[in-house]
């Protein structure tokens, strides 16, 4: 019996006009979008539908962009129908919120302060992060746990021969100059506002729990892939506690999608903007079919 998965993207998916489609046709969709400006205190999609990639790529824009944009598609889908669910990052939190583990508002109220928690960890200690292509994980991770003087750390196991590394500038520098000479392909800095899922986002982690403690769960539909471990969770303590620690913890996504597909997962369904999920996806399981909501 195969089963289908259905994934949600996280950071880097934005792009101006998301979501606008959607507004414009659907009675359902429009109303959530006019919710979620609500939520935020200031338009939220006159950013999205109008704004400059710039504006589109402020974490505090971005993050609950994102999540709108792929919660209210799985909302208003009359197919959205999954036998597991997982997240990228930010799209874990989009995943439990299409699976009725969380309200909408909940959700979205969660998401704004984990973007703007983020914001501040990044404003007090400067960092970033880099991705390298080529190079086996288990090299790339050895190279940043040899590296002690400065934190630099392994952060998204994004598939096979790409991985993102995360931590100070200078970490990263030390780390990028020891992976190119142990044979990466390319090692190439990215435009990130810090250092996302590293010990440095220890003070947005603090900040998140106290967030994601005082809201309702409730038990989860189907099995949520989570980040942290890789594994299936429907039970509402693992699902936070998980969900706390992803801020500095790895994104294992590569992992994720093993295991959904060990677990029959044949059709992995993209939700929300952009088609990065599905592109990881072909390159971890290639039999796997990929598609759109």
């Amino acid at each position: 019996m195969s089963k289908k998965a259905y994934i949600f993207p996280g950071q880097g998916s934005q792009f101006s006009g998301m979501g606008k489609d959607l507004y414009e046709q659907n009675a359902e969709a429009k109303q959530l979008f006019e919710e979620a400006n609500h939520i935020m205190g200031f338009s939220l999609t006159e950013v999205m539908f109008a704004g400059s990639d710039e504006d589109l790529k402020q974490t505090r824009v971005t993050q609950p962009a994102i999540f709108v944009h792929s919660v209210i598609m799985a909302l208003v889908s009359k197919d959205f129908r999954p036998d597991m669910v997982a997240g990228h990052s930010l799209g874990e939190f989009s995943a439990l919120v299409a699976n009725g583990v969380l309200s909408f508002a909940d959700g979205l109220r969660l998401v704004a302060q984990r973007a703007l928690a983020m914001q501040k960890a990044c404003e007090m200690n400067p960092s970033t992060m880099a991705a390298v292509l080529g190079l086996e994980d288990a090299k790339v991770a050895e190279i940043c746990a040899g590296i002690t003087q400065e934190v630099v750390v392994a952060a998204n196991y994004n598939c096979p021969g790409q991985l993102v590394i995360s931590g100070s500038h200078k970490g990263i520098e030390l780390a990028m100059e020891q992976l190119k000479a142990a044979g990466a392909k390319r090692v190439l800095p990215l435009q990130v506002g810090g250092a996302f899922h590293s010990p440095l986002m220890e003070p947005a982690r603090q900040e998140l729990a106290a967030a994601i403690e005082a809201t309702t769960f409730s038990p989860s539909a189907v099995p949520i892939y989570q980040n942290v471990n890789a594994l299936p969770s429907t039970d509402i303590a693992t699902i936070k506690e998980n969900l706390i620690a992803q801020l500095t913890a790895p994104v294992r996504w590569t992992q994720s999608v093993q295991n959904m597909t060990q677990e029959g997962a044949s059709t992995f369904i993209e939700v929300g903007p952009g088609k990065v999920l599905q592109g990881l996806v072909k390159k971890i399981s290639p039999q796997a079919e990929t598609l759109s909501l």
